[in-house]
């Protein structure tokens, strides 16, 4: 269903207040190029951000292009990523895709969602993030844990599964914002909007929010 005029004024809003509360929001986990970040997104799975920022501060000096993930022996590269956890599939996930992008696609990270999604270990939310923060194309939304409880309590999407909630929030925002969108409510979630004991009372959206001060929302 198409959003209403209100529904996309609303969300206005809510963009403008989170972009002066938070002006320097970006994508949080380091890199430096494409590759880069394919390697930590994966990494990001069920680990924190900052967790995976220690990790690849020493990775990306060791592995520096396709070919040095491709070609190393996996337990090496196990052991390398072992505390973000899930180390064997994720080594497994890295070193697959590093192989596809050296074989189809010239040793450079795909810059399509059609071929992104095709590299192992690579979903929508991990291709969403390579296209958007490393080659600025506007895909998407990035849906991870907090955009979800934030997009539920703000009452701009009803549904529980990330597509669906993507899908839901490009239909309410321009597409100018879907980049940005993401980081405004992952910092805010992190601030303000946490899981457990969300600070209403601190909250710039508190007027525009349907959960504000609401027991269990």
């Amino acid at each position: 269903m198409a959003a209403t005029p209100a529904e996309k004024r609303r969300v206005g809003r809510i963009v403008r207040l989170l972009k002066q509360e938070y002006p320097d929001a970006r994508c949080s986990l380091d890199h430096g190029n494409a590759l880069e970040l394919l390697v930590a997104t994966i990494l990001s799975a069920q680990c924190t951000d900052e967790r995976v920022n220690v990790v690849t501060s020493s990775l990306f000096r060791k592995y520096r292009t396709w070919e040095d993930y491709a070609s190393a022996p996996a337990a090496e590269l196990e052991q390398d990523i072992r505390p973000t956890g899930f180390f064997r599939n994720k080594a497994k996930s890295i070193q697959g895709a590093c192989r596809q992008i050296g074989e189809r696609h010239g040793g450079r990270v795909p810059r399509s969602m059609e071929e992104l999604l095709e590299l192992p270990g690579v979903a929508r939310k991990t291709a969403n993030v390579v296209l958007g923060n490393a080659y600025q194309i506007a895909s998407g939304v990035v849906v991870d844990t907090h955009v979800a409880r934030l997009s539920a309590r703000l009452g701009l999407s009803r549904e529980k599964v990330p597509e669906k909630i993507e899908r839901d929030l490009t239909s309410l925002l321009p597409e100018s914002d879907w980049i940005d969108f993401s980081h405004l409510l992952i910092a805010h979630g992190r601030k303000v909007c946490k899981a457990r004991s969300p600070a209403c009372g601190e909250c710039v959206l508190a007027k525009l929010c349907p959960s504000a001060f609401v027991a269990g929302a």
